[in-house]
């Protein structure tokens, strides 16, 4: 892409961001202008402003443009799209703006009149019989970035083929030259429907209820998003009247002042809420990040607050429900992806549950739900979880839910205290029995021109050079998941390395956010051993 002719081009059309565009250094052109936004399959992600490579009314058109003539050229009339947003810099705008284009050729839209959950748009195509959904979020990321998410019609995230012929089209599209309609006159034509189903969605998550007690004292978190109004209606429609809400972090704010990093992965995200709990003396910590699809806690414990990891939240989940859950399927599945601590599989199949494993994206756990609809045993789900904070429970929705999430820990916590046994006493005990693995999850950031192309040299490396021990340990199985034909996955640029002890290194692109993730698992030897494996794995990064 020559970045001065396109600068010039946006300077002379995008009157909406022409102080911005002036302003703009030429090395923040060439970050700007260097090449359009990519659309993968979680959609869009970058950060806010105003260039080819940053979300902006005219990026957010051009996809919606591209997504229109996909959905089009598959179903000439009739075509529904639900759309939601969260709370940050620009999100009510880019949502009605994705709603006004759809407008202009011929897609009518159901749109939330406040921000929702990403479950809740999940929800909202399924629920309405849509043929796409768009949601408007970045997630857990920092305040300067925003997201365009699509879903399918059976309200996962679209597939990678599917991706792949969305971009074919946006790649088509004029950035100038798309069509939109005035929002508020679409809306009286009833082109754009203003659109609530959050007591219809309640109702799905309440069916997934597992526990009776009740007396549990909490502390909750949004994180300044959309889990503001919906996860405390939730708390108090279940019968939790002990819940204290962080007051700096109750209202959508998308600087999240309070939280630069809103991720409940981070220790940091849930530090208010900690202190607040010392405060109240609360039995349970809870937080949601920024779209409400993933939670973080932390347990009350003698020797102060002990967060609780991803992998261990969800091996928690799942030894409570099919030790607390009245009914359960004839040959249940639970589904985690490849990245996930096998002790979920080993917690799991104790119980007679089929695992089944998939690569990283909760769409491809989605995808086995569908895959079990299509053969009329749906109801074989009960619980699909990545180790990143992500949990479902049923199938009334095909994305992580937080909200059920908060639901189930909250009565997984009641039962437990009713027991006499707090979650790091039932955690400790899952331990004994089937071992402890120890993870560490560590994200190397490779950010503008220059780190893209590091991070296809890192990955160049890893497969000229291949890892062949572990800490001293021999590696026995290296799976290169681009080309890897064992498996029945997807092609994937994930790269896995096994020891002979059982110890794991995964390594990973982001799929939305300038990053390479490493996921290692020490078998043995416990965090001294993650910390080496690290280090050798630094020299390849560097």
């Amino acid at each position: 892409m020559e970045v001065n002719a396109v600068y010039e081009q946006w300077l002379a059309r995008a009157t909406e961001y022409r102080a911005e565009l002036e302003d703009m250094t030429d090395s923040e052109k060439t970050e700007a202008f260097y090449k359009d936004l990519e659309f993968g399959t979680a959609g869009l992600r970058g950060i806010i402003g105003a260039g080819t490579d940053r979300l902006n009314l005219y990026t957010i058109g051009k996809v919606t443009k591209g997504l229109a003539d996909y959905l089009l050229a598959h179903k000439k009339k009739g075509i529904k799209v639900a759309v939601s947003y969260d709370s940050r810099h620009g999100s009510t705008e880019f949502a009605r703006h994705a709603a006004a284009v759809l407008a202009a050729y011929g897609i009518k839209s159901y749109i939330t009149a406040e921000l929702k959950p990403t479950p809740y748009l999940s929800f909202m195509v399924r629920h309405l019989g849509c043929d796409a959904g768009i949601m408007i979020t970045a997630s857990h990321n920092p305040a300067k970035f925003n997201g365009y998410k699509v879903y399918g019609a059976d309200g996962c995230q679209v597939t990678d083929k599917a991706a792949a012929e969305i971009f074919s089209y946006i790649g088509k599209v004029d950035t100038f030259a798309v069509k939109s309609v005035d929002f508020d006159k679409a809306v009286k034509a009833g082109d754009i429907v203003m659109t609530d189903v959050t007591r219809e969605y309640l109702d799905c998550v309440y069916e997934r209820s597992v526990g009776k007690a009740r007396k549990v004292s909490v502390v909750y978190t949004p994180l300044n998003g959309t889990g503001c109004d919906i996860v405390p209606q939730m708390f108090a429609e279940r019968g939790f009247t002990d819940v204290t809400i962080v007051p700096e972090q109750a209202r959508p704010d998308g600087d999240f002042p309070t939280a630069p990093y809103p991720n409940p992965e981070k220790a940091e995200a849930l530090g208010l809420a900690v202190a607040l709990a010392k405060k109240t003396d609360a039995d349970i910590v809870i937080g949601t990040d920024p779209d409400a699809d993933r939670l973080g806690a932390a347990v009350k414990t003698a020797d102060g607050y002990r967060l609780i990891t991803g992998n261990e939240m969800g091996v928690l989940l799942i030894d409570y429900i099919f030790s607390h859950a009245v009914a359960l399927p004839k040959a249940p599945v639970v589904v985690k992806t490849i990245v996930t601590t096998d002790l979920a599989a080993r917690v799991a199949e104790s119980y007679g549950a089929e695992v089944r494993e998939v690569l990283t994206g909760f769409k491809y756990i989605g995808e086995v739900i569908k895959k079990l609809e299509e053969k009329g045993e749906g109801e074989r789900f009960v619980f699909g979880y990545e180790e990143s904070y992500g949990y479902l429970s049923g199938k009334y929705v095909r994305d992580k839910d937080a909200v059920v999430a908060s639901m189930l820990v909250a009565e997984m916590t009641a039962d437990y205290l009713a027991e006499g046994k707090t979650l790091a006493d039932v955690l400790d005990g899952i331990y004994a029995k089937f071992g402890k693995y120890y993870h560490r999850t560590v994200s190397f950031t490779f950010e503008g021109v220059e780190g893209a192309a590091k991070m296809r040299e890192v990955l160049a490396g890893l497969r000229s050079n291949p890892v062949s021990s572990l800490d001293g340990i021999k590696v026995i199985d290296t799976i290169d998941y681009s080309t890897q034909t064992k498996y029945d996955l997807p092609k994937s640029n994930v790269l896995s390395y096994k020891a002979k002890d059982g110890s794991k290194l995964i390594v990973r692109p982001s799929g939305t956010e300038p990053l390479i993730k490493v996921y290692i698992t020490a078998a043995t030897g416990g965090d001294a051993r993650i910390d080496a494996i690290l280090s050798e794995v630094k020299k390849y990064l560097a």
